[in-house]
Order: C-alpha cells, then structure tokens, then sequence
C-alpha cells in the first residue's frame, strides 16, 4: 500500500531557485540604494539574511515532520495488514 511520492518537475523547481535568486538580489540592491548610514545597511542586511534562514529551516522542519507522519501512517499500515494476515491464516487452518 505505497503511495506514488510527489515529485515536482524540473521546470518547477528552475523557477523556485529563479524567483529566490531574482527576490535575493532585488532585497541587496534595495538595501545599497537605502539613504541610511553604514550601520543601518548593516542591520538591515542581518535581519534580511537571518529573515531567509528562518524562512528555509521553517520549511524544512514542516516537510520533516509531513515526511515522518508519512512513513509512521507506513508502519502502521503494515501492521495492519500483518496482523489481519495472521487472523486469515488461523482461522483457514
């Protein structure tokens, strides 16, 4: 009882990787172009690096914790069916 995994396709995943780069370098360029001092430049580059990386790690811990119900439902399944096989085999015996 496997499921088919989703796979996105290679077109997908070109415009992911192309949106983020085009968004990351629009975030820099907006950021040198600020009429601010060195130091707020510098704040806000931090928090806009640190703003992507929490954005990244949340993504992952939620497609980790998906994944792991996935394959718990899995285990759960074959037992399951291991136990109404065994309950088949006792009882035409």
């Amino acid at each position: 009882m496997q499921t088919a995994a989703f796979k996105s396709s290679n077109n997908w995943t070109a415009f992911t990787i192309l949106s983020f780069a085009i968004a990351a370098i629009m975030m820099a360029l907006g950021i040198y172009n600020l009429e601010a001092s060195f130091a707020a430049k510098g704040f806000y580059a931090m928090s806009s690096v640190m703003l992507v990386h929490t954005a990244i790690t949340l993504t992952k811990t939620l497609r980790d914790r998906e994944e792991a119900a996935k394959f718990y439902n899995r285990l759960e399944d074959a037992k399951t069916e291991k136990l109404l096989m065994d309950i088949n085999k006792s009882e035409a015996a």
